[in-house]
């Protein structure tokens, strides 16, 4: 690895921690009965490399929107139509890929033409639960508070490679996973993907092990304080009521690793632990999850690991 990306790196990890980020924004083409372009967006850290269309070798049974595969430095990387599988038309083609790794997969996305890098901080992305659009976690204010800020979509990439990919999916938990917690506790969990929440779900479930779940750091977040308040008109304190935090990275309104850094930095809360379980994988995102004092962090999504990783942090 070479100077000028480990400086990338670090500039990003220290974004993170400023709870920032950086959205690569680019266009699938003409909205359906429009001729309106759309932005779209995807975090920055996602994404391995942006590639001028190279060949791609059609394969024989694949799925409507899988292109084919493309070699890229000697790894076959499996293509995805991104334009139809969100029902836009590239009318100028498709001549940008986005190499991107996401939760231990590498795959491709063809778009139409790549804009610009933008810094934003996570206040202004906003959820899109409830606003339509089930291909999309949340709405980016690209331009801050400004009255006439532009608008980008973030896509539930979760969701998409779920749909193109359904055989890919990863084990549930068997039984026999038992997770005991205190007696009157749960696990308060938190993810703005709607299929990440689902497979958390069954996780927990499997382990039997009762739990809240928040859609985003910040909903997390309130209900944290609300729970302590009740508790301590009770007489209680926050730990008989929660006895460990699990919360995504990404999530619009307030990401992960401010969640952590509140969470450790109140007295109320500071020996609760949180584990981080996210898709942005790598030594980078962990050796930063450390530096905001999180008990663990594991990749999504082998459930598995997930219990192991959960069992370890609460026998501490």
């Amino acid at each position: 690895m070479n100077k000028s990306t480990m400086r990338d790196i670090d500039e990003r990890t220290n974004l993170a921690g400023n709870s920032m980020f950086e959205l690569l924004l680019f266009r699938l083409g003409e909205a359906p009965n429009t001729d309106r372009r759309e932005l779209f967006g995807i975090n920055v850290f996602k994404v391995r490399e942006i590639l001028v269309m190279p060949e791609i070798t059609a394969m024989v049974n694949s799925a409507p929107s899988v292109m084919g595969v493309a070699n890229i430095r000697g790894q076959m990387i499996s293509v995805i139509n991104l334009p139809q599988i969100v029902g836009t038309n590239p009318t100028k083609g498709l001549g940008i890929l986005l190499v991107t790794e996401f939760a231990r997969t590498t795959q491709a996305f063809a778009v139409e033409e790549v804009n610009e890098i933008v810094r934003l901080e996570w206040k202004h992305v906003l959820s899109a639960e409830g606003r339509g659009g089930g291909l999309v976690t949340s709405i980016a204010r690209l331009d801050g508070s400004a009255e006439n800020t532009r608008l980008a979509q973030v896509l539930d990439v979760e969701q998409i490679l779920r749909d193109v990919f359904p055989e890919q999916q990863p084990a549930e938990l068997e039984s026999g996973h038992k997770l005991n917690i205190p007696a009157g506790t749960v696990v308060l969990a938190a993810d703005d993907s709607a299929v990440a929440r689902m497979m958390i779900e069954q996780g927990l479930k499997t382990m039997e092990v009762p739990f809240i779940m928040a859609k985003t750091g910040q909903e997390a977040w309130d209900r944290l304080r609300a729970m302590a308040a009740e508790a301590e008109s009770h007489g209680k304190t926050i730990k008989d009521r929660i006895a460990l935090v699990l919360t995504d990275l990404e999530m619009p309104e307030m990401d992960g690793f401010t969640l952590t850094r509140n969470i450790k930095q109140d007295p109320r809360f500071s020996s609760i632990p949180v584990v981080i379980h996210s898709s942005l994988t790598g030594t980078t995102n962990e050796e930063h999850v450390r530096k905001v004092g999180a008990d663990a962090y594991v990749a999504k999504f082998v459930a598995e690991e997930l219990a192991d990783t959960l069992r370890r942090v609460l026998t501490r």
